[in-house]
């Protein structure tokens, strides 16, 4: 009985941490994805067009890869409870800017600030969790997005962000600093610049594909630059016996490796599905927020069902199984979306694509951070978890910026259906990357005798 109490007790505890969390990375998940539904509404107000939508969604994205790392580690400095605190109010501030914004530049900015600092967990079942609910949000954005954007305005979408925040900070209030900070710990401000500006730089050559193709390898080349030159002094610290802001150590795991890279192709897929067919539904066929959301929740169903079975299906399935099949399954909604759409202007033929992207994905999110985070003593967890969220914020942007470019480019079926390719390319290359994952030891299944007996 004893032994039953404090199991609840324990678990009740892990609830209490994870709530605030899963929603915080639900919100910003959510931020990322509902614009995608108001592309028509924001570019009559605001007096831009959807190349500019596509903009502020991409950099949106992008200042969260680049800013995840610097604020994992300043979380170490200055306390995680404190800075995710301080986080959310920022979050919860450029929500409001964003809302009441009168121009496109204004709401860029509010739209950034949102993800200033960014708070990390340790542990690698917990940031399963958090992902899961992080792609849930991705999915439902247009949904909720639409329905807000519809019945209200797409400006109460932001308001709306801003009382889930305040909703997370009452949560957060229970949190406890699981190590205590260290002020006088160094920060790497080098390699925090370095690295935010490497990536700036090499997704906003891919932005500029659209206009100028030789500003394109110019930005891109200078931010490869970039990042080769934040690798050298981060060996260069390494070398002096001074923390730089990432180590080399994180990158001699083959199995996180391959890890990463199927993270980041699994939200470059996910956030490129999403503002593609966004895009094709509002702009080329006339459909409203509301119409589009509604479409999408096919997307969110099959997220949330695999999502939900994904604790099952580990049971069964290696997770290498599961990423390889989560790959297979998303491409071929994807090809679903190409080969359906093209055949029916009825807006019921998105829905079984959708929902195959959605299976697939949600049946892959999870594995894919447990085998990264798995990869790594306790010791690392802090930049591990870290790297894994700012790689998979990475995929994000990239996935708006590279199928947002052709789409814009070509605002028609043709432009729809290239984008489209290219997204399902990213999904067999996942296949590759997967399939090349160590092999695993089968799960052990537990029979309900044993468990009895345990």
């Amino acid at each position: 009985m004893a032994r039953s109490d404090a199991t609840t007790d324990t678990t009740s505890r892990l609830g209490a941490v994870l709530a605030p969390l899963a929603l915080a990375q639900f919100i910003c998940s959510f931020a990322g994805s509902n614009m995608n539904v108001m592309i028509n509404s924001i570019s009559k107000d605001l007096g831009t067009d959807v190349k500019g939508v596509q903009n502020a969604i991409t950099i949106f994205l992008l200042v969260m890869a680049a800013l995840m790392i610097p604020g994992g580690k300043l979380t170490d400095k200055f306390g995680r409870t404190r800075l995710l605190t301080i986080g959310l109010t920022v979050y919860g501030l450029g929500a409001l800017i964003a809302a009441l914004s009168p121009g496109l530049g204004v709401l860029v900015l509010g739209y950034s600030t949102t993800l200033y600092f960014t708070n990390v967990t340790s542990r690698a079942k917990a940031f399963g969790t958090i992902s899961a609910a992080g792609g849930i949000g991705a999915a439902a954005g247009p949904l909720i997005g639409g329905l807000i954007a519809s019945a209200i305005s797409w400006r109460a979408a932001f308001i709306f962000q801003a009382l889930v925040v305040a909703v997370i900070v009452l949560l957060s209030r229970r949190l406890k600093d699981p190590l205590p900070a260290d002020p006088g710990r160094r920060f790497d401000v080098l390699g925090a610049v370095l690295s935010a500006v490497g990536l700036v730089l090499i997704v906003m050559g891919i932005l500029a594909a659209s206009v100028n193709g030789w500003l394109t390898v110019i930005l891109v080349v200078a931010g490869a630059l970039v990042l080769v030159w934040f690798f050298a002094t981060v060996r260069a610290k390494e070398r002096a016996g001074v923390e730089p802001l990432l180590s080399t150590t994180l990158f001699r795991s083959r199995t996180s490796n391959l890890g990463l890279v199927t993270q980041n192709l699994q939200w470059m897929m996910l956030l490129g599905t999403s503002f593609t067919v966004s895009t094709f539904l509002q702009v080329v066929r006339g459909y409203n927020p509301i119409q589009t959301g509604v479409v999408f929740t096919a997307t969110t169903v099959g997220l949330l069902g695999s999502s939900l079975l994904a604790g099952r299906f580990a049971q069964r399935r290696t997770q290498k199984t599961l990423i390889i099949g989560g790959f297979a399954i998303t491409a071929v909604g994807i090809a679903i979306l190409i080969l359906l759409v093209g055949s029916t202007p009825s807006p019921w033929a998105f829905v079984p694509g959708l929902l195959v992207v959605g299976l697939g994905l949600g049946l892959m999110l999870t594995p894919s951070v447990n085998i990264v985070q798995g990869a790594f003593g306790d010791s690392l967890q802090g930049d591990i978890s870290g790297l894994s969220r700012s790689v998979s914020n990475l995929g994000s942007s990239l996935g708006t910026a590279i199928a947002g470019t052709i789409i814009v480019a070509s605002l028609d079926g043709a432009g729809y259906r290239t984008a489209m390719i290219v997204l399902m390319v990213a999904g067999v290359v996942g296949v590759v990357f997967a399939a090349l994952l160590p092999k695993e030891e089968k799960p052990v299944r537990v029979t309900a005798a044993a468990q009895a007996r345990g």
